[in-house]
């Protein structure tokens, strides 16, 4: 019986398997849009701590490799990816409410000190932190790549790009969500903050709080919504794996999945590629929201809004590279048009802070979303050709580790960046610049890394070393 004669996944239950990535989009803003502006700007924490946190979230990306394995190789509650997806959802739900539990507790510090101080608090605190982060980037890993690799599953050379665009659409959909609701939930503090220098800790405790308590069991709720059913009803992976090879994937190796992104001359290639793109599109993620508040004296509402100018761009960009730009250009031009605009627009954003206004940064965003929309959509498209469906959980594992460790270290970066410019100018604008800048830079050097790729090559070399592998030819 051929996979074929399995039911197609129709537009509607696309759009419900979008839901999963919502809620993904809600998280992001929660937790690299909300609570690192109220870390930085608000508790008056040191960014290289607040970024090096966070980051930890991305840095234990290895496991998304084995998360993949154990996905295509032993069931959980009866399902290859679902029981996966559910169970990663719950606990990276309560790790970030833990969370911001610790990060009140570095925020009554900096209230009775008044400034950062190194001691045995603080260091404790802050490694406190950063593993509760980690094991927040492994419940992330546990539930998105087996989500991904369910993608797959479900469908077919022919359908897949649509599927693909339309569930990574509501990923952008989620965090305009959250941005827009970030300004309607702190509307009380905004008020407090007209009548007061600062906004008193205990306010602020209770209003993010609340958010972190309720956003969690949201996303849960869609979780499960958008899982229910599926892959039960439209997986083949069973099919697939038994119809290729007896032996699946039950003995591929975490040094084998590796192999596999080294075989080639062109995985090595797109490998660099992939970093340089992450890192010189994610070193904003750490600094754009106290960019707006202390340059363009934006609130925290406003600066969360930043999220949703961006993610309508990146919806529009979306739309435009599927549906119209690709087919006429290709992906390889596509993908290097869209880092050339991504480095252009950091300039604008640049431009808009020496006017400080708001609106002209929100409009600079806007068009950094459509850049963003067109090179994410290209070099997905190129990733797409590199996922073979008989090893889909251990294959986007592998890529989803490249990608993951280069947004840790994008994370930190800017970071770090941010805090050497701090150091190097007196003012917030051109310590800002310096981050955007250094961005640009890598989106050019990520365009001429584009131009040495051969997708043809690229994808003939990936599928002999899948198929070597397979057969256990391959060194362990």
């Amino acid at each position: 019986m051929k996979s074929n004669s399995l039911p197609q996944v129709s537009l509607s239950t696309a759009f419900r398997l979008g839901l999963f990535n919502l809620g993904l989009g809600l998280m992001a803003v929660l937790t690299l849009a909300v609570l690192n502006r109220v870390m930085i700007s608000e508790l008056g924490i040191p960014a290289v701590v607040t970024a090096g946190t966070l980051a930890m979230a991305q840095f234990i990306a290895p496991a998304r490799i084995w998360f993949g394995q154990l996905s295509d190789s032993k069931p959980l509650f009866g399902y290859h990816r679902t029981g996966y997806v559910r169970c990663g959802v719950v606990f990276f739900g309560l790790a970030v409410f833990l969370a911001v539990q610790v990060v009140w507790q570095l925020g009554n510090f900096m209230q009775e000190n008044g400034e950062w101080i190194w001691n045995y608090q603080t260091i404790g605190l802050t490694a406190l932190l950063g593993l509760i982060f980690a094991i927040y980037g492994l419940a992330t890993s546990s539930s998105s790549t087996p989500f991904t690799a369910l993608l797959v599953d479900i469908s077919e050379e022919d359908n897949r790009s649509r599927l693909v665009s339309i569930v990574w659409s509501m990923l952008m959909v989620g965090i305009v969500i959250g941005g827009i609701s970030g300004k309607v939930v702190f509307k009380q503090l905004e008020a407090i903050a007209d009548n007061l220098t600062t906004i008193p800790l205990a306010t602020l405790q209770n209003s993010i709080n609340s958010v972190f308590l309720y956003v969690p069991f949201i996303v849960l709720a869609l979780a499960f919504i958008a899982t229910w059913g599926i892959e039960k009803k439209y997986s083949r992976f069973r099919r697939r794996s038994f119809s290729y090879n007896s032996k699946r994937e039950d003995n591929i190796t975490l040094k084998q999945a590796l192999s596999i992104l080294t075989s080639s001359r062109q995985t090595g290639i797109f490998f660099s590629f992939l970093c340089l793109f992450t890192i010189g599109l994610f070193m904003q993620e750490a600094v754009l929201e106290p960019y707006g508040g202390e340059v363009f004296g934006m609130t925290i509402a406003q600066s969360t809004q930043l999220n949703a100018f961006w993610g309508i761009g990146i919806l529009f960009g979306y739309s435009a590279t599927g549906f119209w730009v690709i087919p006429r250009l290709g992906k390889k031009l596509t993908t290097k048009i869209g880092c050339l605009l991504v480095a252009i627009c950091f300039g604008l954003i640049i431009l808009a802070g020496l006017t400080q206004e708001p609106k002209i940064l929100q409009s600079a965003m806007v068009l950094f979303g459509i850049a963003t929309g067109i090179g994410t959509i290209g070099g997905i498209s190129l990733m797409l050709d590199l996922t073979a469906a008989e090893t889909a959980g251990t294959f986007i594992g592998a890529w989803g580790l490249a990608q993951a460790m280069s947004r840790a270290l994008a994370t930190l970066m800017g970071g770090v960046v941010l805090d050497i410019g701090k150091n190097l100018f007196s003012s917030p604008l051109f310590a800002y610049s310096l981050v955007f800048t250094l961005q640009a830079i890598g989106m050019l050097l990520a365009t001429l890394i584009l131009e040495q790729i051969n997708v043809t090559e690229f994808k003939e070399n990936t599928d002999k070393a899948i198929a070597t592998v397979m057969e256990g030819d391959l060194d362990a």
